[in-house]
């Protein structure tokens, strides 16, 4: 991993809400923090309501973690484009990270409760 990569358990509980909904909540979040950037909280798959969330075609790839997948939130007042991503085949360094979603905090809420 590289050194300016940590990924350990969030601690407590977290949530993510897309327009005023809880569409996630778990005990099991992983934090990853990335040199100076925030902190960015991974929810597994199995703490989501993934109904809600559809893959896009959009993609990225970062040197660290790997090719990262969208998706779109289908929230009660229409699609949030883009609001989550995925590593589904992180870098083996980041493994962790795998069958986890994050999200944007611009777009959605995600808190610790």
């Amino acid at each position: 991993m590289a050194d300016h990569i940590k990924v350990r358990p969030a601690t407590g509980t977290w949530v993510v809400r897309a327009a005023g909904a809880v569409i996630g909540e778990s005990t099991n979040a992983l934090e990853l923090v990335e040199g100076d950037y925030p902190p960015v909280i991974y929810f597994p798959r199995d703490d989501l309501a993934m109904a809600f969330l559809d893959a896009t075609d959009l993609s990225s790839t970062c040197p660290y973690k790997g090719k990262a997948s969208y998706f779109t939130i289908e929230a009660k007042s229409g699609p949030i484009a883009n609001a989550a991503w995925s590593y589904e085949s992180p870098i083996e360094a980041i493994a962790a990270i795998k069958d986890h979603i994050a999200f944007y905090s611009e777009k959605v809420a995600v808190e610790q409760v």
